[in-house]
């Protein structure tokens, strides 16, 4: 009946009606008054979803979590400039009575505006620096880590993660899984290095206040205490349609990952294994992570070929690359990729399994010296 009712669903309208009537002598104009029917429905379809989302939490755990048809009301936390292109127009919008440490709840304490690749960019670096229970560093590029480093202080995590790349890193976006320090900052501020975003549980007071001096621009964010992984479900959009999963955590146990080859890799190159693996799971597939110790050294991400990706990496780490060990999110389809790996001087590769080449690539293994295990599971990231 919004032909001759206005209904105001928010405070949010009252200023739309008062301008309305002031503009047109006392009266609402139709196209408003449509306006506003349509604004009333969206708060009802919100509040309706939020009813439901609320009894799901209440049933118990099922074999089908995929309903039949389902909603999903999100509230608009901000408009963007534009989108990923500058001809795109974009919203950022956040799940309803969303309490968990994330970027949709983070708080900006500095800088500029925060736009659509931004909040891609924080979001990814994110979820990989809450992987580690020792103090991380993460730096992402296009989406991808370029640099990623847990130490004893977050100040030398953050060193190393800028040496992975230095290249790449710049410009990028910074994530940490510790309060940033005044040693931590001014690790950031040394040398010529320049970060679009950075994203903290938390900042002292002097690092706050250092960061903000550093840089006018830079997007300082802060999160709050991170606890457990991302949860709920993983949306993708096609045209069309909506791809929904799980996400992708709590799959990973470390002592169930298969020794294949005759010799088993070290204690040193078991960890360095177990942090590689842990990094590739968030580069974009054909994923390969080279890591020294608890340092990536070499990326190579996003390739239709997995050997190509090996090769990348290789020369992203450079003489680094002597005495790496290798995460590959996927099989290695050939043993190619084993002997790109062997000629850089990598000593030991973690990876899934699960090819009708996997003994080829044992053998190969077996002839260069290279410890192999087998996960059992896979990280595709596309």
């Amino acid at each position: 009946n919004y032909a001759s009712v206005v209904v105001a669903a928010s405070t949010e309208c009252y200023a739309d009606i008062l301008e309305d009537l002031r503009t047109n002598g006392g009266r609402t104009t139709l196209d408003k008054r449509r306006f506003l029917a349509g604004w009333a429905f969206v708060e009802i379809a919100r509040y309706d979803a939020a009813i439901e989302n609320y009894f799901k939490g209440e049933l118990p755990p099922h074999d089908d979590q995929f309903e039949d048809s389902f909603v999903v009301g999100f509230e608009r936390v901000q408009s963007l400039r534009y989108g990923e292109n500058p001809h795109q127009k974009a919203a950022f919008y956040r799940e309803p009575e969303l309490a968990r440490p994330c970027v949709a709840t983070a708080e900006q304490l500095h800088g500029k505006e925060l736009s659509y690749n931004n909040i891609l960019d924080l979001d990814s670096a994110l979820n990989l620096a809450r992987e580690f229970a020792a103090p991380a560093a993460v730096v992402v590029k296009h989406n991808n880590p370029c640099g990623a480093a847990t130490a004893s202080t977050l100040a030398d995590s953050v060193r190393r993660a800028w040496d992975g790349d230095p290249l790449s890193a710049f410009g990028g976006i910074l994530a940490f899984n510790r309060p940033v320090d005044a040693d931590t900052a001014a690790a950031l501020m040394s040398g010529e290095k320049f970060v679009e975003c950075v994203i903290a549980p938390d900042y002292d007071p002097a690092a706050l206040a250092a960061l903000k001096g550093w840089k006018k621009n830079v997007r300082l964010l802060k999160t709050g205490p991170l606890t457990g992984q991302p949860q709920g479900l993983d949306y993708r959009r096609v045209d069309g349609g909506l791809l929904v999963q799980t996400r992708d955590v709590g799959a990973d146990d470390f002592a169930k990952w298969e020794a294949k080859t005759k010799r088993p890799p070290t204690a040193d190159e078991r960890a360095a294994l177990e942090f590689a693996w842990l990094v590739c799971k968030h580069v974009k597939s054909n994923a390969i992570v080279l890591a020294k110790g608890t340092e990536v050294v070499g990326v190579g991400a996003g390739q239709m070929s997995r050997v190509v990706s090996v090769d990348i990496a290789v020369r992203k780490a450079g003489d680094r690359s002597r005495g790496s060990v290798l995460a590959s999110d996927a099989f290695f389809p050939f043993p190619d990729n084993v002997e790109l790996a062997a000629a850089a001087g990598v000593t030991a590769i973690v990876q899934p399994g699960g090819s009708v080449k996997d003994a080829d690539a044992i053998a190969a293994c077996d002839r260069h010296g290279i410890a192999m295990l087998f996960t059992g599971v896979r990280h595709f990231r596309h």
